[in-house]
């Protein structure tokens, strides 16, 4: 079935469609899934606390109450755990109409300093978790009108100091989007990426950023003069899960007030410094 997702004058209308969101339970994604829960979408996310995916099952049902919502925790590196994750979620949606994935792990580190078990921690979590759980996912959504969308970061295109474990892990996130939106395209499946920018109250951000002042020292080195919002990520991403984005596949797109034009590049690197001598 093509997915009629329409436009109504309150905004988005995403009314008897399933959407998952893998890493929904705060941040970044939880916003997302809140966003989709309040269009009318019935909602499942997932993470590794149970604790905080119960917490964000109640969120979504203040926010649909109508809606049906579900939760599961797995851990994205488990193979074994997102089949038994997803089988749940097939058992109570069928299909699935929306995927988005954002399971992620970060943490400033030198790169001489890293270990290979840190290294490899971010690639399995980052890149081999996010091909693992499109793979898990697929079956639900191979037709048309189905949409995933890969939550990245300005990580795989610019390089930062102390993220090398991240740059690297990211530029492959978003090589897996554009490399599956030509094999599912076929299918009828669209494959984005959205890479916020820094965006405020976040739990990356605060690590990079960890004080008001550095945080001001980035939202100067935006074009827009501010840092984002989640809300700004759960707009891109309503959009690119709707018919008006039917012809948009394969496409990394940055929502970062116009920071990877630049500005990204010198605050980091103000940042990696000023991190550098408390010996990070």
């Amino acid at each position: 079935m093509i997915n009629n997702t329409g436009f109504t004058d309150k905004g988005f209308d995403y009314a008897g469609k399933n959407v998952v969101v893998v890493g929904g339970t705060s941040g970044i994604n939880l916003q997302v899934a809140i966003a989709f829960a309040k269009a009318g979408a019935n909602v499942a996310v997932a993470s590794r606390n149970i604790d905080k995916v119960n917490a964000a099952v109640e969120q979504l049902k203040q926010a649909n109450p109508q809606a049906q919502h579900v939760g599961v925790s797995f851990d994205v590196r488990d193979n074994e755990a997102l089949t038994i994750g997803f089988n749940t979620i097939a058992d109570a949606f069928g299909q699935i109409d929306v995927l988005i994935s954002g399971a992620a792990g970060n943490f400033p580190a030198s790169a001489a300093k890293l270990s290979n078990n840190g290294f490899k921690s971010v690639i399995d979590i980052d890149l081999i978790g996010s091909f693992q759980v499109l793979k898990q996912a697929y079956p639900l959504l191979a037709r048309p009108g189905a949409s995933i969308i890969q939550i990245s970061a300005p990580q795989a295109y610019i390089a930062m100091p102390l993220q090398v474990h991240v740059c690297a892990a990211k530029a492959g996130v978003d090589m897996l989007t554009r490399t599956l939106a030509l094999e599912w395209g076929v299918e009828g499946v669209r494959i984005n990426s959205i890479v916020p920018g820094p965006i405020s109250d976040t739990e990356g951000f605060n690590r990079l950023a960890p004080s008001d002042k550095l945080q001001q020292r980035v939202a100067d080195s935006v074009p827009l003069k501010r840092n984002g919002k989640g809300q700004d990520i759960a707009n891109a991403a309503l959009f690119l899960a709707s018919d008006m984005a039917s012809y948009i596949t394969g496409v990394v797109l940055p929502v970062d007030g116009g920071w990877s034009l630049g500005g990204a590049s010198i605050a980091m690197t103000e940042l990696g410094d000023i991190a550098a001598k408390h010996g990070l």
